[in-house]
């Protein structure tokens, strides 16, 4: 199971919230969703399609786009950062 971050543009209130889960719930694999109100976000586990989210979203009336990052694969430490309360020089 995966899970897809999506940033929502259009979500100001808790009926918003209902109707986004609502939307994502009927997409085909949606096993949960999770939404963030406040920072305009949305967390989806199952196994999904992107533009199937991002579809129901936008037939919701909702802007969205599937919001990627590189995975931290290792934590290389450089040169100190030089601040005091910093434990990496």
């Amino acid at each position: 199971m995966k899970s897809t971050d999506l940033r929502v543009e259009g979500m100001s209130c808790a009926s918003c919230v209902r109707h986004v889960n609502a939307a994502l719930a009927r997409v085909a694999g949606v096993a949960e969703v999770l939404v963030d109100l406040a920072a305009g976000r949305v967390r989806v586990s199952g196994d999904t399609d992107d533009q199937a989210l991002t579809a129901a979203l936008q037939e919701a009336g909702y802007q969205a786009k599937v919001e990627t990052s590189a995975p931290i694969t290792e934590s290389v430490k450089t040169r100190g950062c030089g601040g005091s309360s910093c434990g990496c020089h």
